[in-house]
This record gives structure tokens, sequence and C-alpha cells, in this order.
């Protein structure tokens, strides 16, 4: 079996990743991952632009803020990838998800420039993943203090993306 296709093991990642990890389904990540780009695109594309600055509650999120949230952590998560895949074994820092969003000014950039940025990042991203060989795919770094392998990142991406699609469809347009 390709290590594309192996569903990562609870060594190769934080234990916080499990519930995202679990909402992939089985196979190939590389093929999840251009299949959910469209599914993504389709969800976020008809959300009207007025509509984009929409929070469920005071303090939460915008739509937008959490396009621009599932952007930076595919890039946060593809940087790690890469580095360990790379065989760099120095200890990769954490990041406070809150901090980036203050920061982050997502609500000022359009929904179009937002999706225009997801479809470049996630691009990327399968490009690097389908230049990986087995080897590649199961090595073992450090993140935020916890074991991380490159495969489970790919499985993350996805299931961290699966999470945000859920509670845009629970909370933001139901």
């Amino acid at each position: 079996m390709p290590e594309s296709t192996a569903r990562p093991l609870p060594a190769e990642y934080a234990p916080y990743a499990a519930k995202y990890i679990a909402l992939v389904p089985d196979g190939d990540i590389i093929a999840t991952l251009a299949r959910q780009m469209e599914t993504t695109l389709a969800e976020f594309g008809e959300i009207p632009e007025e509509r984009s600055l929409y929070r469920y509650a005071p303090g939460k999120w915008s739509l937008r803020e959490v396009l621009g949230h599932i952007v930076d952590t595919e890039r946060i998560l593809a940087y790690r990838a890469l580095r360990i895949a790379r065989g760099d074994q120095t200890p990769l820092p954490g990041f406070d998800q809150d901090a980036f969003i203050a920061t982050a000014h997502f609500d000022r950039c359009s929904m179009s420039e937002l999706l225009g940025a997801y479809t470049i990042v996630r691009q990327s991203t399968l490009l690097l993943l389908s230049s990986l060989s087995d080897k590649d795919w199961g090595r073992l770094g450090t993140a935020s203090g916890n074991p991380l392998s490159v495969r489970a990142a790919a499985w993350m991406m996805a299931g961290h993306e699966l999470h945000h699609l859920a509670v845009v469809q629970n909370l933001y347009l139901r």
C-alpha cells in the first residue's frame, strides 16, 4: 500500500489531531485533498460578499476569517511537512490561531481574494505531496512539542478543513 493511502498511526501526531484525522475517509490523501478543493471552493464561492462578514455570535470569526484560517493552517502544516520530509529534525513551534486571526486582517480581503489564496495554497500543497517518496511520507519530526509525520500533516490538513466546513454549514449557513 502506498504511504499516501495509509492512515497515520496515533504515534505520528499530537492527541488533539485525532479528531481531525478521524474525519478523513480512508484512501489516497492526495486525491482526497484534490476533491476537497472543489468542495471548499463551491461552498465558500456561493457566499455573497456581504454575508462573508457574518459572525454567528459575538467574538466568533467571520466567514472570511474562517477561510483565511483554513489557508493559514494549511500553509503551516505544508511547511511542517516539507521540513520533515527533507529530514530536518529541528523541533517546529506551535502557533496561536487566535493571534494569527487578530493580525491577519482577513475581513479587509474580498472572498474572491481569499478563494484565490486558498486555490494557490492547495495547488502548492498538492504539488509538494505528489513529489514525495514512500520513505518521505513516513518521516517523523516534532511540531508543537509532539511527534508529527509527513503523512499525519497531510491528513490533518484534510481533517481540519472538514471540521471547519461542518462548522460553516451548521453555524453560519443554516
